[in-house]
Formats: C-alpha cells, structure tokens, sequence
C-alpha cells in the first residue's frame, strides 16, 4: 500500500470543504475533490493543484446508490485505499423569511430532501468507502454537523441558536446520532469517527452571513481527520472542544 496518506472530501469544490481539502493537501495527503458538478469539481482541482496539493477529481452525488459506488471503485483505482473521510456535504432546504423553517406548516417532502443528503448521503458514501478505510492504518471519518444539531443548546433559553429550522438542525442531530452508532460498531477497530462543527461561516449556504471564513470552519474537521491513533471517537466537535449532545 502506498504511505501516501488518501483522502476523499465530499461537497469539495467549494465553501468549507474546499478548505478542508486544502488544509489536508497543504498536510500531504492526496485529496479527491467529491462534488457533483463537473466544471466546479474540476475548477477546484486545478486550484488545489496551482496551490501545491495533489488534488484528482471524484464525480460524487451523495443521494446517489450507483454515484458514491462509483466514485469507491474510481478511488480503488487511483489509490487502493482510503485513510480519511469528510462527509461535508450537506443542504439547508428551501427556507421561509427571516431564515425560518416553520414546524407547524412543514412541508415533508422537504424533511426527505433535507434528510435524504445530509443524513441518509452520509451513510451511503461512509459504507461505500469503508472497504478501503478498513485497508488503512489509521482510518478516520469525519461528519460535519452543526451547534444547531445540539438538542441541549436549543432546549436552553439562555443561548442565542439561531432561527427556528424545524428540517435542516433535526437533520444533523439525526446525523449526530448516526454518528454515535458508528463509533460504537466499529469501536474494536482503528477507525476513529467524529462530527464537526465548522461554526457560522460566511459561505453561499450562509448568504455569506457570519463571523468565520471558511479556513476557520474548515480547522476542527482537519483536526480530527489527523487525529492521532487512539483518539476521541464518537464525540462532537467544535473549536474550543466538546459540543453538547
């Protein structure tokens, strides 16, 4: 097996999972850029080439059974193996004014979209690529969720969370608990799995709201992707440590 250390970074092309990719290129390893457009996916490739990374292309659509095999078999070829997964990519869903998605007038096709990307998605690419992250020696995945997947800050009338968004935080506390059944099935193996939050980084899917760049949401994902060999598994992350469940 190659010591070139593999990486693959779902929604790469832009945002926080561009950055994520160029954190870990800029770290050595080898990163394939998961996007579903093709123009973009390959624009960020030959940006994450101009800047130094040994950065390849992965046509990726995560709602896709056939895509995220596809895409498994495309990194076999290229690497015969995976040492980290970033299941970055994620949707808001169509919002209401203000930013609101309303529980009492939701629409339930909109939850299943929501849910179909940002938590059924993440379990379709994750057991696609866990073949090759078993063949590692230092696997590690990585699910980038949100502070408003915490059900203890949005229970809290004393923290400021945000706006009602009654299909998209649900989602990544689904994610979160997803996230938690991992860690305990593959808990007596070397894989190390952990969920993220990059904080309110101005990016399109913010409307370029928000006090953080997308270098600084990208920094607690590239951490646990390096996480050292016993590690945290299982847990949620954010810059200055443990989120609450």
């Amino acid at each position: 097996m190659s010591e070139t250390k593999i990486a693959l970074v779902t929604g790469a092309n832009k945002g926080i999972g561009y950055e994520i990719a160029a954190g870990l290129g800029a770290l050595g390893y080898r990163v394939g850029v998961g996007a579903r457009d093709e123009d973009r996916r390959e624009s960020a490739v030959e940006k994450l080439r101009a800047a130094g990374a040994d950065a390849f292309g992965v046509p990726l659509d995560v709602t896709g059974d056939r895509s995220a095999t596809a895409a498994a078999e495309l990194i076999e070829r290229r690497a015969g193996h995976l040492d980290v997964l970033v299941n970055n990519a994620g949707i808001s869903g169509d919002m209401g004014p203000g930013w609101i998605q309303d529980p009492t007038t939701l629409d339930l096709d909109l939850v299943r979209t929501v849910v179909e990307t940002n938590v059924l998605g993440v379990i379709r690419v994750t057991n696609a690529m866990l073949p090759l992250l078993r063949r590692s020696t230092s696997p590690r995945i990585v699910n980038i969720s949100s502070a408003v997947a915490s059900l203890a800050r949005q229970a809290d009338p004393d923290i400021e969370i945000g706006p009602v968004m009654a299909a998209y935080a649900p989602s990544k506390s689904f994610l979160n608990a997803v996230t938690v059944q991992y860690a305990r099935q593959l808990a007596d193996t070397d894989i190390l799995i952990n969920a993220a939050c990059p904080g309110l980084v101005a990016t399109d899917f913010t409307g370029f709201q928000g006090p953080r760049t997308p270098e600084q949401g990208a920094a607690t994902a590239i951490r646990l992707a390096t996480l050292p060999d016993g590690g945290p598994t299982g847990s949620f992350f954010e810059d200055d440590g443990v989120v609450p469940w």
